[in-house]
């Protein structure tokens, strides 16, 4: 079997030992083991870890049956931006906070490469967002990579003004939201910025988006949930020239009256889940999700 594995470069110490442990466990298994350059050298220079891969690659220049993320929730979202269209499923260690998306632990690295091994395996498909322009102007930062696993996020820029967000869906007018900006998340996405503003908690399977307005200026503006076969339009009003874009936390700034066009993507990001797992469960651990303190 051949991995392909990323990973961030700043690692806590205590987790170091976990590492070493998981480039063991698929020495010994006999994996080719192929290791991103960044995350290679930092675990060289910064911690005298030197890895023991064969191979080592630039950028999202490899070829694998599986990638391996091993960092927080930004680290496996940088990942699946790596692996692209590849769609190679990828198995998320977490060395990070949350670990919502990155979710097995580091310290269980052996026991759960044994079960890569064994195909104790299975995949989950995440749909993306793709954005687009709907004049066609390319803007810096976005065409390289225009799409989203978490959310897309619309926000006012450098102002103390809030903009006017003027949505469609398929050519109908649904709302125009006024205040700080708008969420369009997707279902992997619901529980991060998306809940953060009162956004509701989606099973990540599910064919859908949820628009979350970002402190609307109307007691009336609420989250809503649309199939993702529709494609969205935006367009700001803002007394600022420009707004902010925000892509799973890459930003890009916009002029006014540049339109935005949402769609599902033609491509998914696969995840690996041990047997068992459950979404629930997930949400159980990490947001302690129906847990009485009674």
């Amino acid at each position: 079997m051949k991995i392909a594995v990323f990973g961030k470069r700043r690692q806590s110490p205590q987790d170091i030992p976990g590492i070493r442990a998981l480039f063991d466990a698929m020495s010994y298994l006999g994996f080719f083991v192929a290791v991103q350059r960044p995350f290679f050298d930092a675990m060289s220079t910064e911690y005298s870890l030197v890895l023991p891969a064969d191979d080592v690659f630039e950028g999202g220049d490899f070829s694998a049956d599986a990638a391996i993320s091993i960092g927080g929730d930004g680290t496996f979202l940088r990942t699946a931006r790596w692996v692209g269209a590849k769609e190679t499923p990828i198995l998320g260690f977490n060395t990070g906070h949350l670990g919502f998306l990155a979710e097995e632990s580091i310290r269980d690295a052996a026991d759960i490469v044994g079960d890569l091994a064994n195909g104790r395996f299975f995949t989950e498909q995440r749909s993306l967002l793709e954005v687009g322009f709907k004049n066609g102007e390319p803007i810096s930062g976005v065409t390289g990579w225009p799409y989203a696993l978490n959310e897309l996020a619309i926000l006012r820029h450098d102002s103390a003004s809030m903009i006017s967000v003027h949505t469609r869906l398929d050519d109908i007018e649904i709302a125009n939201y006024q205040g700080d900006g708008l969420i369009i998340s997707t279902p992997t996405g619901s529980t991060a910025y998306n809940l953060s503003v009162g956004g509701p908690i989606v099973q990540p399977t599910a064919p859908c988006w949820v628009l979350s307005p970002v402190a609307p200026h109307a007691l009336t503006m609420r989250p809503l949930v649309v199939s993702d076969s529709h494609v969205i339009e935006t367009s700001v009003e803002s007394r600022a020239n420009t707004y902010r874009v925000n892509l799973d936390g890459r930003l890009i700034v916009c002029p006014v009256g540049l339109r935005l066009t949402v769609r599902r993507a033609p491509f998914v990001v696969n995840v690996l889940h041990r047997p068992g797992h459950k979404f629930v469960d997930t949400l159980s651990s990490k947001l302690l999700w129906g847990i009485s303190k009674r």
